[in-house]
């Protein structure tokens, strides 16, 4: 069973001062779509002659950018993807997404009690983030605060994302919390010093999926009711 909390009042100390913007990644957080985008990709990776296990996947692809992702794969395998893997891989995703993508349960309860500000930062391209609130029905509480990877030099786990949403939002980075399901994300929140709250609700965690040694974050909340109640001790919902 996943502990919500790391310690006694985990979370708080980090969250201390007042917070004037959540941010929440996408993938794995608000959406349930990690076990669908790891399907697609080490298929077709597997067609393609790379043989990927769990291990490579979280290290190298989960919670970055396809850009990222690339590199790090020419670098583990001495060569790199093929030429048009990652339009057929985009393809491939996006039609897997439009049938089988769920948002992540409870997910609308808690956006709908929220008090403060809110946006979305993450590692996926334009195209699937616009496939992913639609599909799920959440675009409607994101239009015009989300932020992907594409508008940044430097993907997760840099933490350029994470200052650019804090700036779009006009909201002092010093006054952010992160909402990440990935060690990227959790580094990348780390990186840019916003208190990380791992959140573990996706079916990738509940099979298996868990962050190093050495990535901690500030806290573990089991699902979405879990951090509505987290939400509602330090006043943002």
């Amino acid at each position: 069973m996943i502990e919500s909390h790391i310690g006694q009042n985990a979370g708080l100390t980090a969250a201390s001062r007042p917070v004037g913007l959540v941010i929440f990644d996408c993938d794995g957080v608000l959406v349930d779509s990690e076990m669908l985008s790891a399907g697609v990709l080490t298929g077709m990776m597997e067609e393609a002659g790379f043989q990927i296990t769990p291990e490579i996947f979280r290290s190298d692809f989960l919670g970055r950018s396809f850009a990222s992702a690339s590199l790090r794969a020419a670098q583990r395998f001495g060569r790199p993807l093929p030429e048009d893997f990652e339009m057929r891989y985009r393809k491939r995703l996006l039609a897997k997404l439009e049938t089988d993508l769920r948002p992540m349960q409870g997910v609308e309860a808690v956006l709908r009690s929220m008090t403060a500000p809110f946006c979305l930062a993450t590692s996926s391209s334009p195209q699937r983030l616009a496939v992913s609130l639609a599909v799920t029905g959440l675009q409607p509480y994101f239009e015009g605060r989300c932020f992907t990877a594409s508008e940044v030099p430097n993907g997760k786990p840099a933490p350029d994302l994470l200052y650019h949403a804090a700036r779009q939002m006009g909201e002092d980075a010093a006054r952010c919390i992160v909402i990440e399901d990935s060690e990227m994300g959790i580094r990348a929140a780390k990186a840019a010093a916003m208190p990380a709250w791992h959140f573990a609700g996706g079916a990738h965690v509940k099979s298996g999926y868990s962050l190093p040694d050495g990535v901690v974050p500030d806290r573990v909340i089991a699902d979405m009711d879990d951090l509505r109640g987290a939400f509602t001790e330090i006043g943002l919902c």
